[in-house]
């Protein structure tokens, strides 16, 4: 269970040294000197899961990232933890059910506090691709599927669904289900994810690429990273889209088992009046999802085969216009207009290989055991990462046993009062990401960060001392909500470069 924070360095009010849990230097003499039961490459939501798992269960454990937590796909999704609905439509029964179980424990008990219910609107367009018996048969099963439990479903007309989304585009439009899922920040998921771990004893160090593996009478016996050799019984790899350039460096001959797809998504401003998320059916079965988030709409995805190196990942022009072009079956073009767009990024799923679009390839995780032992892991969906999690270690002898924790969390809890002198917006804002550890961020500085947005200073200091923040990338993209508004100008990054040294020297002179 998570309680009190046992590496807490002192008063919110006061700098104090970095917590020996999330101290980088500390951290690297672990690795330099401390033999690790294992050693998880990658600290994407699965690999961090992974850890943190394994930590729970009793064993040492040291997590090793070349850039940052969550740094690839684990912060570029669309940020919602769900069922699935269209993958009823190609009969992953089982994959929804499972999503269904993995929602509910995020909502209630693991994390409460980031995962938040999200109702979504399925707008029946007159000769669109579905009629309305066949959505609500669907709405039924998907029902169904979750017991029930959390699953808020109906059929109705024009009028209610523009309620709910007032930019609906309304030609044509005959009726619309309206169902519940939820919504995630993913990378405060990971972070607090790796802050759980590293309360295990886990050992946490960024921005450490991992260069080669060290063999002993045909098994892993250490990892190459950086200057350093981590002595190791049993590695996972949950490198993600690198998942076959690490299985390669325990066997050269090594087949590659994974294919890219690529999704892109836009930021745009959000309209006045959104209740609900807008899901569009696409004809080649995919969906146009617009998703209220942290005060903006997130217009997406793409999905496309993708055979270039994933450092190389950039949002293009073209797919830039695809997800206008597909927004703007459910929007008017006020709305999914190029103007309004204050970001765009883009994620790499990992798919089974396989023949046809990448759009129809199934969303199941890749476990593989290579000859050496060395376990890796790659795929599935954001919402069922702790299963598959639990999958990857119980290929190790000394975990098959294992289930999922459903502990909650660092910040799951009752949510605290408002401390004196914070503004009720910066407060719902800190509530939202940090839970029960809002009031520890507004102790350490609450004036903001830009004028146009809700993040402060206290976010960026917290972030260096106790979220592993190393660059500025780190702290606008996955630690505050700047980049994904705009408001990440060149003056704020300049500022919080400067924090960030600040911090380093405080943390230099007390550690």
């Amino acid at each position: 269970m998570v309680g009190p924070d046992p590496y807490d360095a002192g008063s919110v009010s006061e700098p104090g040294a970095r917590p020996a849990a999330f101290d980088r230097e500390r951290a690297l003499e672990r690795l330099a000197s401390e033999r690790f039961d294992l050693v998880v490459i990658g600290a994407g939501i699965v690999g961090a899961r992974v850890a943190l798992e394994a930590g729970r269960a009793g064993a040492q454990v040291a997590l090793v990232e070349a850039g940052d937590l969550g740094g690839a796909t684990s912060s570029a999704s669309s940020k919602l933890i769900h069922g699935g609905l269209r993958y009823l439509a190609r009969g992953e029964v089982g994959l929804v059910r499972e999503c269904h179980q993995e929602r509910r424990a995020l909502l209630e008990r693991v994390a409460p506090h980031l995962v938040r219910p999200l109702t979504f609107v399925l707008p029946i367009y007159r000769g669109g691709s579905y009629r309305a018996w066949e959505v609500r048969a669907a709405l039924f099963a998907y029902a169904a599927l979750s017991s029930f439990r959390r699953s808020r479903n109906e059929l109705v007309g024009p009028e209610r669904a523009v309620r709910l989304v007032p930019s609906l585009r309304t030609e044509g439009l005959v009726a619309a289900g309206v169902y519940e899922d939820a919504q995630t920040d993913d990378s405060r998921l990971v972070l607090a994810t790796a802050q759980a771990a590293a309360r295990a004893g886990v050992a946490v160090v960024t921005h450490l690429p991992v260069t080669g593996l060290e063999l002993a009478h045909g098994r892993i016996a250490a990892v190459r990273a950086g200057d350093l050799v981590v002595r190791c019984r049993a590695v996972v790899n949950a490198t993600g889209p690198w998942v076959d350039r690490v299985r390669r460096m325990e066997d050269p001959r090594a087949v590659p088992i994974a294919r890219l797809s690529k999704g892109v998504h836009l930021v745009v401003d959000l309209p006045p009046g959104w209740q609900a998320a807008l899901s569009v059916p696409l004809p080649e079965g995919r969906v146009a999802f617009a998703v209220p988030w942290e005060g903006v709409l997130l217009l997406g995805t793409t999905d496309e085969e993708y055979e270039d190196d994933p450092a190389r990942l950039q949002v293009e022009d073209r797919e830039v216009e695809q997800v206008l072009r597909e927004a703007a079956l459910g929007l008017p073009a006020q709305v999914a207009d190029r103007s309004r767009i204050r970001c765009a990024f883009a994620g790499l799923r990992v798919l089974p290989r396989g023949a046809g679009e990448t759009a129809a390839a199934r969303r199941e995780e890749l476990i593989q055991v290579g000859p050496a032992g060395m376990v890796s892991v790659a795929g599935g969906k954001l919402t069922t990462h702790r299963r598959i999690a639990v999958s990857a270690l119980r290929r190790l002898p000394e975990f098959r046993r294992l289930r999922p924790s459903s502990d909650p969390l660092p910040g799951a809890g009752r949510p605290p009062a408002r401390p004196p002198g914070v503004e009720g917006r910066v407060w719902e804002h800190l509530l939202r990401r940090y839970g029960t550890e809002a009031a520890r961020v507004a102790g350490l500085g609450l004036e903001p960060i830009h004028p146009d947005g809700p993040d402060v200073w206290g976010q960026v200091r917290h972030a260096v001392d106790r979220e592993w923040a190393c660059t500025v990338e780190d702290v606008v993209r996955r630690r505050t909500t700047l980049a994904l508004r705009g408001l990440a100008t060149a003056e704020v990054q300049e500022r919080v470069a400067a924090v960030i040294a600040e911090r380093r020297r405080v943390g230099a002179r007390e550690g």
